[in-house]
This record gives structure tokens, sequence and C-alpha cells, in this order.
């Protein structure tokens, strides 16, 4: 990355009261980036947004990404030159009880960014973010690569598999597929693996289901100890949006599209809670959830060998060393410790790694 490239750039971040909305927001704060953030309240309380103080060092915005006439003031009165499309509804067990939610939030806060941007006429880069659970999943061992089918089982997968269709229209529609001027809009997409760090509360994800029980003295309670997914550290991913937003606005056209950004490799359910239990000192004691719960796939791997090579984009932390930073910053917080220094400092931590 560029430590420079960020100074004084107006960044607009949908989605910043979430769990990496919060953390991009901090980091964009630390390299001198004009912050703007635009989302709901914060999904959970606690939340990483209201215990690091965010808002404290941006224009903390509150609105609905489904509101098109609001997101076009916003673009219009603050002119982001960059925008990190984060918002979303980003939990699979709740797509499956709220489908109307889900897909209007995904599918059309999505349309409603891209179209604001259309008509705006301010912005030069869009990164928006979706997931890699937007693909077909078959199921297979070896890692989805950005050309696969989209498709999704349940509504939260299938809304992000649509999420990458509407934006793949609207580039080739009206943006830098479809215009050579220098000044067309870059647009590209990223699908990154399960991404996990401190300050994560949602519901129904295995790092914050698992460290609530631990800190209430609980045994977790895990619903697929043998599902296998790409864990990785939220540093990880948010460090490749960065290098792309960069390589988008110096070298343009060729970095539109699809990025994939995971770990070398994946692992079970099991092996995080086991891990995770152990680090805290608590000893793995996590049990299996027996109720019928909604389908949710069994194995994902991503394949990010063109994020390796354009973008020079790799994993700095193994999977370990990721859940020993994870259980450090909920100890801080345990013992309230100033939580935006704790955060900061483990961003300062992982720089020193690249």
């Amino acid at each position: 990355m560029d430590g420079n490239f960020w100074q004084d750039k107006r960044v607009l971040i949908t989605g910043h009261t979430g769990f990496k909305g919060s953390w991009l927001s901090l980091w964009l704060q630390r390299k001198g980036a004009r912050t703007i953030g635009f989302a709901l309240d914060p999904p959970t309380s606690p939340s990483l947004f209201e215990i690091a103080r965010v808002a404290g060092g941006m224009i903390s915005i509150i609105g609905d990404i489904r509101n098109l006439k609001h997101l076009r003031e916003v673009i219009s009165k603050h002119k982001p030159e960059i925008i990190f499309h984060m918002a979303a509804q980003a939990l699979v067990r709740y797509s499956y009880n709220n489908p109307v939610d889900t897909y209007s939030t995904n599918i059309m806060g999505t349309v409603n960014i891209l179209e604001a941007v259309r008509n705006t006429g301010i912005v030069r880069i869009v990164v928006n973010i979706t997931s890699d659970k937007c693909y077909e999943n078959k199921e297979w061992l070896w890692g989805y690569r950005e050309n696969e089918s989209m498709g999704g089982y349940d509504p939260y997968s299938s809304s992000k598999g649509c999420a990458e269709l509407v934006t793949s229209a609207y580039r080739q529609s009206y943006f830098s597929d479809n215009n050579p001027s220098d000044k067309s809009v870059m647009v590209a997409t990223t699908r990154a693996g399960n991404v996990i760090g401190g300050g994560d509360w949602a519901q129904d994800r295995l790092v914050p289901d698992i460290m609530n029980a631990i800190i209430e003295n609980r045994s977790p309670v895990i619903r697929y100890p043998n599902a296998v997914r790409p864990w990785q550290h939220v540093l990880e991913p948010l460090r490749g949006y960065l290098m792309l937003a960069e390589k988008l606005w110096n070298q343009g056209k060729k970095y539109a599209g699809a990025w994939n950004f995971g770990p070398d490799d994946a692992q079970p359910v099991s092996w995080v809670a086991d891990h995770l239990a152990n680090l805290w000192g608590v000893g793995s004691r996590w049990k299996t959830d027996m109720i019928q719960n909604p389908h949710e796939a069994a194995y994902l791997k991503l394949d990010c060998s063109k994020a390796k090579s354009l973008l020079g984009w790799s994993s700095k932390l193994d999977l370990l060393t990721a859940l020993e930073w994870i259980n450090k910053w909920y100890k801080a917080y345990v013992e309230n410790k100033d939580m935006r220094k704790v955060t900061e400092d483990e961003i300062i931590r992982y720089e020193a790694l690249l």
C-alpha cells in the first residue's frame, strides 16, 4: 500500500457502523482520509463503532441505503472520490426469517449506490464488498475463482450473488467497461472469506457466539462443527480493498471487476472453537447444537491467485495468530481498556508486518 495515497482523499463508507465498517473507518482515519460514513445505527449493543468511538474522527451520517434520495444528497454534499459499499444485511440465519429485508437491503441498496454515483458525476472509484457466499456452492474441495457462476442456496447468499450481477451490469452499461473517458467510474467487487476479529458482536456468527459464551461463563453452542470455512482476520481483506482502490485510481480499467480475498487454508468450525477456548484459558468445552438448523454450506474455499498475482496481496496472519489477536482484543474489552487505542494499536501492529 502507498503510505501517502489516502491523505486527504474524500472517502465514503456505507455501513460504517458495522463490524468491518468500523475497522475500515479507523484505518482510513489513521491514514489521513477525509472519511464520511452512511449507515443505520450500530446493529448490535455493544458495538465496535460505539466502544472505539469511531465517529470521533469522521463525518457520521445515519441513513438507510434503500433511500436513494438521501444517498444522492449525501454524495452531492460531501463529494466523495472513493466509495466502499459495505452496508448490507450480512447474516445467513437472519435471512431465512427476513428474506424481504435481506433482498431489499443487499440488492436495492447496491442499485441505489450505483445509481447515485451514476447521476451525481462526482465519484471516481466504487468498491462493492459482497461475500464469498455469492458463488454457486458445489461443495468441491478447490477454491472458487472470480469467473465461477453466481448462486446461493439461502436468501443472504443469493442476494450477494444478485448484488454481483447488478454491479457487473452497471459497470458494463454505464461505467468503465462502456466509457473510454479517463473520467469514467472504476467499479470493482470483492468477495472475502469468513472475516473474524475483535469487536464483532453479531448474532449467529462463530467468534462472537464463542466469546460471548466464554465471557458469560457458558459453554458455547456450535451449529455445524464440521463445516469448513476460509477464516481470516478482518484486517487482511480490508488491506485488499485498500490496495484495490489504489490500483483502480492509478491504473484504472485493468483492475475493475471481481476479486477474491481469502487465506490459503480453510479450517473446520470445531478447530476455531477449540483454539479460541484454549487461548482464553477455559479449555475446549463447547457443545454441538442439536436443534434442527437451516441449511448452511459444509465447505467453502476461495482461489485468490488473481489478487496475489495482480495486486501483490497475500495473507500476513496465519489463523492461529489471528485467533491470538482476537483473544487479546476481547480480554482488553473485559478489562475496560481504551478500545479505540487497543484497536488502533492492532492496526499499527498489522501494518508493521507489511
